[in-house]
């Protein structure tokens, strides 16, 4: 080949491919009946693919949310607490015998009004409102907003420390509310959604916040906390925060499994604590009991006395008592003629499980029967002298100094 031929081939063959563009563009471009070509044939299938990416958009999860939203409400709560004022010269001699003893100082009190926030829920049309007592159990005023921007004022029902649940009323008919579930039937890895107000940002717009994660395990008892019992709790991985306290717990089918209470977290603030994706909820089922007892409005009798003091067992006791193994606790100290007398408990027995329960230490042991009422039979099961007997106990009411 010549560099003539070559020269000619090189340059005419972009003009061909030139133009043969040109020719595909032009096939491309609407024709006078105001149709296209090309386009016209693939427009149905990106028409399917934008709908099944919109339909895709709307799941069991967004369904679940759009359904319970409407009864998931913002607390703002003001609560009176009588303080003591202690001045620099109190302070320095407190300590000092003799200050005490013929200088004491007067004790001065002041009342101060605090503010908090929480989360809640409506569990009827009527307007009851479930919430955690350590949010509203002891406020002089509660405020409720709802999602449309309405506010109540909220009276407290009843509240129960022990269990964390408080039950709240606000007057209004045919209100959105929450389906309670069945949190027996609660699946270790299914949807879990949580509803609430973090950081007071339902005041914002009046919507909860909304995170989503699993049913991480079921079942959860933590230890006793300032007096609350915290046994059978769900764990999720759902974002909890400070101020989801209160919050919803639902599944898949908007239906109530249980209610943010606590969480972990390694980062803490003056605003409050974050998620590090270790959350508890009180149960339903243990919501649903709670609640039927408030909405009797004689609240829960916890001022019982056992008259009895035990210990966990350490490595001394169990070789004192020749115990294989350290699970249970040892009786330490009876009262006379108190309940745990009349049951026929003696000090040196070992306490090996209560209300059908296995115990493996203190915690577990106090939980159980913190977790009672005035009038509740305790069973147990007690280890005396290397023989299992098993005692009923009847919880009376606290004598009275």
């Amino acid at each position: 080949m010549n560099r003539l031929t070559f020269a000619y081939k090189t340059r005419i063959l972009p003009l061909i491919l030139l133009a043969l563009g040109a020719s595909a563009c032009t096939a491309q471009e609407p024709r006078d009946n105001g149709t296209t070509g090309t386009r016209t044939s693939n427009a149905p299938a990106i028409d399917r693919a934008n709908s099944e990416i919109t339909g895709s958009r709307r799941n069991a999860i967004t369904r679940a949310v759009e359904k319970v939203s409407p009864a998931v409400v913002g607390i703002n709560v003001t609560e009176v607490r009588e303080m003591r004022y202690r001045s620099l010269m109190d302070q320095f001699f407190e300590e000092d015998p003799y200050f005490q003893r013929y200088m004491a100082p007067r004790r001065r009190t002041f009342k101060q009004e605090l503010h908090g926030l929480g989360s809640g829920f409506i569990i009827s049309a009527d307007g009851y409102v479930v919430t955690n007592d350590h949010v509203a159990g002891r406020a002089s005023k509660v405020i409720v907003t709802m999602t449309d921007g309405k506010q109540f004022d909220a009276k407290v029902i009843g509240s129960d420390p022990t269990t964390d649940v408080a039950l709240l009323k606000i007057e209004g008919k045919n209100l959105p509310y929450i389906e309670i579930g069945n949190s027996d039937d609660v699946v270790v890895g299914e949807w879990a959604i949580a509803l609430g107000n973090p950081f007071g940002l339902f005041d914002i717009n009046s919507k909860p916040t909304v995170t989503v994660g699993v049913v991480s395990n079921t079942d959860v008892n933590l230890q006793p906390q300032d007096g609350r019992v915290y046994r059978g709790m769900i764990q999720t991985d759902a974002a909890i925060s400070s101020g989801n306290s209160g919050g919803a717990l639902v599944n898949a089918l908007g239906e109530l499994i249980g209610m943010n209470t606590i969480i972990y977290s390694t980062a803490q603030s003056g605003m409050g604590a974050g998620s590090i994706g270790i959350g508890f909820a009180v149960p339903s089922n243990r919501l649903k009991t709670i609640v039927a007892q408030l909405k009797k409005g004689d609240g829960i009798d916890r001022n019982f006395w056992t008259g009895m003091n035990i210990q966990q067992i350490d490595d001394r006791i169990a070789r004192y008592l020749q115990l294989q193994e350290k699970e249970g606790v040892v009786v330490v100290e009876i009262i006379a003629s108190s309940p745990a007398a009349q049951a026929g408990l003696e000090p040196g027995d070992v306490i090996k499980e209560i209300k059908g329960e296995t115990i493996k230490n203190e915690d577990d042991a106090v939980a159980l029967i913190s977790d009672s009422q005035v009038g509740d039979t305790i069973k147990m099961k007690v280890l005396r002298n290397g023989t299992t007997t098993e005692k009923t106990m009847k919880l009376a009411p606290a004598p009275t100094r």
